[in-house]
């Protein structure tokens, strides 16, 4: 079974609060970022469904996995992977709760290069947001052609993003065009990996007449 790397903005009309709160010793300030971070129960931007019952039980999922155990951080843009890369990470979800069909969180930024840089640009006056990667399977909505249900959800982190409420033309024509299995060690693969595995131990010639009969299949299916 694959999954699809799904990316949201849920773009409602409220928009992002930047804190700054005094630690209690008094020796700095940490910055925040609250606001609305995915949407249940309507139809977004990118013709996709995510039932409220399946989304708080990821969330669920996410918060006692994640949060409570100070892993839940998110990278500077989308990157293309279904895993979070500790050298990008800029800040990590403090607290996620829903309010109607909306589920709102609130992320400190971190002291890290990547986190140093989201506080350039909040002070400098720049907007950022926040948009959730996620992998999941689509299924087309009966009598609603073009609409996909989204099941089987895993939240693989919320990421900072520059615009939150446009997403950009590569992660729906690169990063949203891939599809991940879960390997034998638990670990989330993108699928040519797991195919190019599977053909590694086969002698050349096997691997050629192989490659030939997926060709032709292939080209088939296009006629």
């Amino acid at each position: 079974m694959s999954f699809k790397l799904l990316v949201e903005n849920p773009a409602p009309k409220e928009e992002f609060e930047y804190i700054i709160e005094e630690k209690s010793s008094g020796t700095g300030q940490t910055l925040y970022i609250k606001g609305p971070y995915m949407m249940s129960d309507d139809v977004n931007r990118n013709k996709r469904f995510y039932p409220k019952d399946e989304l708080q039980r990821e969330v669920d999922r996410y918060m006692r996995e994640m949060v409570k155990e100070n892993r839940s951080m998110g990278e500077l843009n989308h990157p293309t992977s279904a895993e979070v890369d500790l050298e990008r990470a800029c800040h990590m979800v403090t607290d996620l709760w829903s309010e109607g069909n909306m589920f709102y969180g609130k992320s400190k930024v971190l002291s890290t290069p990547c986190g140093q840089i989201v506080k350039s640009l909040i002070n400098d006056g720049v907007k950022v947001g926040m948009s959730s990667r996620a992998l999941g399977q689509l299924t087309e909505e009966k009598g609603r052609p073009g609409i996909n249900r989204v099941s089987d959800m895993r939240l693989v982190a919320v990421d900072c993003v520059s615009d939150p409420s446009c997403p950009k033309a590569f992660v729906n024509g690169i990063l949203e065009s891939k599809q991940f299995i879960l390997s034998t060690d638990g670990r989330w693969e993108e699928m040519y990996e797991n195919f190019e595995k599977s053909i590694s131990d086969l002698p050349k010639k096997e691997i050629n007449e192989y490659l030939q009969e997926q060709v032709i299949k292939f080209l088939d299916k296009l006629g």
